[in-house]
């Protein structure tokens, strides 16, 4: 098996690329990305006979989909604005596809997908991702399922790449359309900041305020459990709290609009300014507490009685007591991790489904779970009776 990392360099998908090394049975693993530097530093730190590097540049799709010939699968770790010229070329290269972000760019591919027998599967990390697995282990366990409520804390710096920055303008746009929640069989729209709730997680993350958020849950979910009547379901999120602040801040005097303005008769977005700042800045770059941590509540009757299943997550601190999840890599892995894990089960073949699919559709949950325990990420369940 042979597997193609697209943006393998990157902050996160270079923990997939990792994750490959110690855990696939790839006998290929090439990492392609634009920045020929870091990634041939990364392949030299790799030091496995399994790992190369090629040059990648997306917008050139004719190269792009020649490099990708020949390769079981592509692991995609480019941005959410790529997404739609990556995948036109993992499709049209014949290959399986699997991505971070699952924003929607990947569906018109499809017919391709299924005419070359391939799968491709958009957002697969830990949200969306590993939160439906969630969701979908307490569904499983129901007869039927009124109310799911997905919430994550992802706690790393705001703008320690590119990408990262990106994802945080683009989630809380006022203009987006997909910041939808599910209700009595309806997608409704609602503004940045929409429907505030406590989320109380695990230590050392602790008591959250959670806000409606635009990600892929909302309709898959929705989609997955259409015959166990679900009702409601919200996907909520959060960051560090001095993140929040400034985001907020930044929606209250409509610099989220990125309206354009000149600057030395160059126009710009300003947005796009203060992203470029806080990525160039320590500010930007750092902050005080990393990690991830997925909370998910599913309510619903099991044998005529009322159930709630709520569901979180753990992995090893940041605080150095444990190798390898030093700092940022306690965020940066547990993001990298899963979508290693979902790669390598579709190119072995134990995703039957063809075309752009969902992560329920993929795969069963505990198989997941217990991959994720191999790399000491762990699920928790907890179940309860509720009054009538």
């Amino acid at each position: 098996m042979k597997v193609f990392c697209l943006g393998g360099a990157g902050n996160i998908c270079r923990e997939s690329v990792l994750d490959l090394v110690l855990h696939s049975q790839f006998e290929k693993i090439t990492i392609g990305d634009f920045n020929e530097e870091v990634g041939i530093k990364l392949v030299e730190q790799l030091n496995d006979p399994r790992v190369d590097f090629v040059k990648v540049n997306v917008r050139d799709h004719e190269a792009t989909v020649n490099q990708m010939r020949g390769y079981d699968i592509v692991m995609d770790g480019t941005t959410i604005t790529l997404n739609g010229l990556s995948t036109a070329c993992i499709a049209e290269a014949g290959c399986h596809g699997i991505n971070l972000n699952g924003f929607g760019a990947e569906d018109e591919f499809d017919p391709i997908f299924r005419k070359n027998g391939k799968t491709c599967l958009p957002g697969f990390g830990m949200t969306p991702g590993v939160t439906q697995m969630m969701a979908m282990h307490a569904a499983n366990q129901l007869d039927e399922v009124d109310e799911v409520r997905v919430s994550h804390g992802a706690f790393r710096p705001i703008a320690f790449s590119k990408s990262i920055a990106e994802t945080t303008t683009y989630e809380y746009d006022p203009n987006l359309p997909g910041r939808i929640v599910f209700e009595n069989g309806e997608f409704v729209q609602v503004p940045p900041f929409a429907r505030p709730r406590e989320i109380n997680l695990p230590e050392p993350y602790g008591k959250t305020v959670q806000y409606i958020i635009p990600h892929a849950e909302t309709k898959t979910l929705a989609k997955a459990l259409s015959e166990k009547g679900v009702k409601l379901i919200e996907v909520r999120g959060t960051w560090p709290m001095k993140n929040m602040q400034l985001v907020k801040a930044l929606y209250d005097w409509g610099f989220m609009r990125n309206d354009k303005f000149s600057v030395n008769g160059q126009e710009v977005g300003v947005l796009d300014c203060i992203a470029d700042y806080l990525y160039n800045s320590k500010e930007g770059r750092e902050t005080e507490l990393y990690g991830y941590s997925l909370h998910v509540e599913v309510t619903g009757k099991r044998g005529g009685k009322n159930v709630m299943h709520s569901l979180y997550h753990t992995h090893p601190r940041s605080d150095g007591s444990q190798p390898g999840w030093e700092g940022l890599r306690a965020y940066t892995r547990n993001v990298g991790i899963p979508m290693a894990i979902a790669t390598e089960m579709i190119a072995r073949g134990q995703v039957n489904a063809t075309g752009v699919i969902t992560p329920e559709e993929a795969f069963d949950p505990t198989v997941v779970f217990r991959e994720l325990e191999k790399r000491q990420i762990f699920i928790h369940e907890e179940v309860q009776e509720l009054a009538d």
